[in-house]
């Protein structure tokens, strides 16, 4: 057996780490990045990386975050990925999760579909309506990028004149005006690892400003959460059919609202206050499936 890892950096911590479990077990691996593979129509092989055949020498697929692209390098790797779901190729996480968790408005309506609380979220090109909801919301709101991470493009706004001047910005570079109520948090929210259907460990994201993201500077706490977070947890990153998923909870006064899935998220935070080994259980969860 050989796995497969798919990253846009094969040194990242958590791709090492991966890559530690794998050796652990004895299983080879072969490491790479979306620009070296190669795909073919007609004749085989199908898909190649260096000098590996990826549907016969390999058995599964880890996949690490995509990495920055063009739209037509991001659409080509997507339809790879599509490519090789069709040929019954194994890989984690599905191309479907991965497309569904770049865009968070598709996340948060799949989540409301399926009776999941998420916070109160409008999305429009309309500056107009922008400003009309701005009121609705509370004059108290989140202005995100559709497609982004780590909370990169994320600004508060409580000024209507601000939201003015943000909301005519996003139109004219063609963007998607995308904002949520502001749920108020104390500075943390929780983020549940789920593998398969349960969470294999969780943390409190303790930050200094409503930014509770670990790359920002956000200090994890261990937190045991209660079974009825564990339940939404698990349920939204099958909402959205991920394997292996974030998830990511505020505790607002209103009760849990689920504010993102990651299909490809970090665990270094994690990691440091998790009782179990985190890269040793996707690779458990990995192989029993493939056994399947």
């Amino acid at each position: 057996m050989k796995i497969g890892i798919m990253t846009r950096n094969m040194e990242a911590w958590s791709s090492t780490q991966v890559r530690e479990a794998l050796t652990k077990r004895g299983l080879p691996y072969e490491c790479f990045t979306f620009p070296r593979l190669v795909a073919r129509l007609a004749y085989k092989p199908y898909f190649k990386v260096n000098n590996t055949n990826i549907t016969e020498d390999l058995d599964a697929l880890i996949i690490r975050p995509i990495g920055r692209g063009s739209l037509e390098e991001l659409v080509f790797r997507m339809d790879m990925l599509y490519k090789l779901e069709r040929q019954g190729f194994y890989m984690v996480n599905p191309p479907t999760a991965i497309e569904h968790c770049v865009d968070k408005y598709d996340i948060l309506a799949i989540l409301e579909d399926e009776g999941i609380p998420v916070p109160r979220t409008l999305a429009t090109e309309s500056v107009n309506e922008a400003l009309k909801a701005f009121n609705e919301l509370g004059g108290d709101v989140v202005v995100k990028p559709i497609f982004g991470s780590r909370g990169q493009g994320a600004t508060r706004i409580v000024d209507v004149d601000v939201a003015d001047t943000v909301f005519k910005a996003i139109t004219f570079h063609h963007g998607v005006i995308y904002m949520q109520e502001f749920v108020e948090h104390w500075h943390s929210d929780i983020r549940a690892f789920v593998v398969g259907d349960r969470v294999i460990a969780s943390m409190r994201r303790v930050a200094e400003g409503w930014k509770t993201n670990y790359s920002r500077g956000a200090r994890p706490a261990p937190a045991q959460i209660s079974e009825e977070f564990e339940e939404l947890a698990v349920k939204s990153a099958q909402a959205v059919g991920c394997k292996v998923a974030g998830v990511d909870i505020l505790e607002g006064p209103q009760g849990p609202r689920i504010v993102d899935v990651n299909s490809q998220p970090g665990w270094k935070g994690l990691q440091a206050v998790a009782k179990v080994n985190i890269a040793d259980e996707i690779v458990k969860f990995m192989l029993s499936e493939i056994k399947k």
